[in-house]
């Protein structure tokens, strides 16, 4: 690629004041701070544009291969810094604005983080648009344009308050309405035959529309689009209903529309909600793949060359409905048969699977399916009875049938929509070595037995660009000056810093970089939550979306029995800690809102109790999100990794946090299982049951009453949790969170209780032996360069896109 000169500071200097007057309309002596965000954005963003057509211009040109990645979330963070970093304009930046007397730091945190994701499975989307365009792999992510994100967490009176997220309230200055890029989506209403074909004739039409932002690659090579949509009625407004006075009704249909791009993973606990979260799902679908094959028809003109031309890659189950949606575009409107639709289908998707959780293995009710999407039922049957053929040729057995049946059967009947992803994909891949295997034994076993080719193994990964370069740049300049440049190019360049691990200065700079961001970190947490800590503490972080699987609970259950220790042997030379929550709970979610508030309640008790004043302190980080982590990640000494085993499926705040020199504890789950292999058994500490023997207890009968009865400090804190130490204003209110422990404990926190306290004094132990701790800090940076998603990228195109 021929890359522009790079503009002067006085070159950007003179865009951001043409921008400032020109799109803002203000001059210097009116501008505000966010006036100057503004500026500063789309003089940026102009940059940035002519590489956007320079990428666009040269894939027409070759007649390259493009990947297609739909993702319900996109969690992107804030961009102005990403962007900057990685076109090396930050320092030019730096120097435009503090000619007018503005620090870019401020102006970067007058950003908000884009609301379009929850957790690891869009940050994770955000990384991997980010390696494309690194690897100059021409790509297209497509979602939705959320108004309102998930929710924004407020904390009142340690309970979880769900508000709208207002991130688009005053604009986006990165993004571009694509008017030309418009659909009709459909529901509902029947399907009628005409000739030889079927036709749809939907009751219900949406207009989805295209609003794209440029992602840009490592040193500008390529800028690619991420592509999200947003809705409208057809008719906005039903002018006869508003001029005869039914001012509300006249404009249900856009409230209708808007509904769809309104909220992330809106509560499915009622039959409206289940029914809105379908709708999401088929419109940003529908709308994704009609863009692909309008593209691929205006360009190619053959619409059986769709394969060697696109690759689409569902992340996760939410888009399966893309096999029906393309099948039926190959059929209805290309007129194609099934069999030749079904080939061209299954060679141009491809399935992640993130999840073995049943409800994250998507179903929805038959009869809502067919109501909402009947053209697209009638072909599910048809593939459905096109693999059950497949069963029957190859002996599978009737139980084995039920089991790879697109449809469930027995009490409601269900479309199973992950069995949907699995047939109509080329490739099924999990995303850590131990979760694709669990893929071949339990939930797709049989699957797996009928197309035993399709499950591979691609192991996430993380940009080091966000995660180390720009959120650590105090570590990035020491490992520069340790080990040269390499690294910034290459993440897996990283390991050789490992013979330099046990270098007393070396160790001495990473261990002041460390300090410097405690310090920076607790004075945030101050100003957020008035908790003051000691930035010489032990930082012990748990942050991710708060889930039972997950044991935020054993951490906290923990967390108690070591008050509870600490308390009555104040003689023992304890190691001060404070203990970092973090995550939000779905919104329907109970149980998790419930452990929210237990560690809020724990945190109110611990803080202000001066008997462990100097030596505990807890605090739950509100409204978590990616700006945060970034504050975060590389201010940890711990990072709590600590899912039941064989639950987790890999994980990547456990690669964010290694790369930034904290050590792992973790049970054999996810990608904690690599990170072992890669850093070695001395460098992380591990605990707990593995998968097999998680599986084995609950075949087998387990009784978690023994196992508490037979522990003193696990008895002793689960007791004072469930009899109101910890909620006297509400002595009942986790007694059923802790009973169901007792009764049942699916999530094994009592079998797991021993092996953790264990571990965590394990950590205290080697806490003590700084020397040897920065060693292993360094040892965990050094060999977690593999966890780059550029290399995770670089597999799935080499292996299943065929583009590298």
């Amino acid at each position: 690629m021929q890359q522009s000169a790079k503009p002067s500071t006085p070159d950007l200097d003179h865009a951001i004041l043409e921008s400032l007057r020109y799109r803002v309309g203000k001059n210097e002596m009116a501008a505000k701070p966010h006036d100057w965000f503004n500026a500063a954005v789309k003089a940026l963003r102009d940059r940035i544009v002519d590489a956007w057509v320079d990428s666009t211009t040269r894939t027409y040109a070759a007649g390259g291969k493009r990947v297609y990645y739909l993702s319900l979330e996109f969690l992107i963070g804030r961009l102005l810094r990403d962007a900057l970093s990685n076109l090396g304009l930050t320092a030019d930046m730096e120097a435009a604005l503090r000619a007018h007397g503005l620090d870019l730091a401020e102006i970067e945190e007058l950003e908000p983080d884009a609301a379009l994701g929850n957790g690891g499975l869009g940050r994770l989307a955000a990384c991997f648009m980010e390696s494309l365009a690194t690897l100059d792999i021409p790509a297209y992510g497509y979602g939705i344009r959320y108004v309102n994100g998930m929710f924004r967490q407020r904390i009142q009176d340690g309970w979880q308050v769900e508000l709208p997220e207002t991130w688009l309230a005053h604009g986006n200055p990165w993004e571009f309405e694509r008017r030309e890029s418009s659909y009709r989506i459909g529901f509902g209403g029947e399907v009628v035959t005409e000739g030889q074909r079927a036709r749809w004739k939907p009751a219900e039409l949406v207009e989805a529309t295209a609003v794209d932002t440029p992602v840009v690659g490592w040193r500008g090579k390529r800028v690619n689009t991420l592509r999200l949509w947003t809705a409208n009625a057809i008719d906005p407004i039903r002018l006869d209903a508003f001029n005869a006075g039914d001012h509300f009704g006249a404009l249900a249909e856009q409230v209708r529309a808007d509904s769809l791009v309104r909220v992330l993973y809106p509560a499915d606990s009622s039959a409206a909600g289940q029914e809105l979260r379908l709708r999401q799902e088929y419109f940003f679908t529908a709308a994704s793949i009609q863009d692909i094959v309008r593209r691929h028809v205006q360009y190619e003109h053959d619409i059986r060359t769709l394969p060697d031309e696109a690759a689409i890659q569902l992340n996760d189950t939410h888009p399966a409905v893309a096999v029906a949606e393309l099948m039926r575009l190959l059929i209805d409107d290309h007129g194609l048969s099934f069999d030749e639709a079904l080939d061209i289908t299954r060679r141009t998707i491809a399935y992640t699977n993130h999840t073995l959780l049943p409800e994250a293995l998507e179903s929805w009710p038959l009869p809502l399916f067919e109501r909402l999407l009947p053209r697209h039922m009638q072909i599910i049957y048809a593939i459905n009875s096109y693999v059950i053929k497949d069963a029957h040729r190859v002996g599978l057995d009737d139980a084995a049938i039920a089991a790879i049946s697109l449809i469930g059967e027995g009490g409601e009947r269900r479309v199973r929509m992950a069995n949907l992803a699995f047939v109509g994909s080329h490739s099924v891949n999990g995303v850590a070595a131990i979760h694709t295997e669990l893929m071949k034994t339990t939930v797709f076993s049989d699957l797996n037995r009928l197309y035993p080719a399709l499950i591979n193994n691609k192991t996430n990964g993380v940009t080091p660009r966000r995660w180390l370069q720009q959120c650590n740049p105090g570590l990035t300049a020491v490992l520069r000056d340790a080990i040269g440049d390499g690294f910034l190019d290459d993440a897996e360049q990283l390991v050789r810093l490992a013979p330099l691990a046990s270098d007393p200065a070396l160790q001495e700079r990473v261990a002041a970089v460390k300090r410097l961001n405690k310090v920076a970190l607790a004075a945030h947490l101050e100003d957020l939550t008035g908790i003051a800590l000691d930035p010489d503490a032990l930082f012990d972080v748990q942050i991710k979306r708060i889930h039972e699987y997950k044991r935020q609970l054993l951490n906290l259950i923990e967390t108690v029995a070591l008050y509870d220790e600490m308390r009555s042997h104040p003689e023992k030379d304890w190691v001060p800690r404070v203990k970092i929550f973090g995550g939000k709970a779905a919104a329907s979610y109970h149980n998790a809102k419930l452990i929210i508030k237990l560690a809020n309640d724990v945190a109110r008790r611990i803080n202000s109790d001066p008997a462990v004043g100097g030596l505990l302190k807890v605090v739950f980080v509100p409204n978590y999100n990616v700006s945060l982590a970034e504050r975060i990640i590389p201010a940890a000494d711990l990072s709590e990794q600590i899912s039941t085993a064989g639950m987790e499926a890999s994980g990547t705040g456990n690669m964010k946090f290694a790369l930034n020199g904290a050590l792992t504890i973790g049970t054999l789950d996810g990608a904690n299982i690599e990170i072992k292999d890669r850093v070695g058994d001395d460098n992380i500490v591990i605990f707990g049951l593995t998968a097999e023997e998680v599986a084995q207890k609950r075949a087998n009968g387990y009784d978690p009453r023994s196992v508490i009865e037979g522990n003193r400090e696990l008895q002793q804190a689960v007791n004072s949790i469930a009899s109101g130490v910890f909620s006297p204003d509400d002595p009942a209110r986790y007694a059923d969170l802790m009973g169901g422990i007792y009764d049942h404990d699916w999530f094994m926190i009592a079998a797991d209780f021993g092996s953790y306290a264990a571990a965590q004094r394990e950590v205290d132990r080697r806490w003590v032996d700084q020397p040897s701790w920065r060693a292993a800090a360094l040892r965990n940076i050094a060999n977690v360069g593999w966890f780059s998603s550029d290399r995770t990228i670089g597999e799935y195109a080499r292996e299943i896109w065929g583009v590298l």
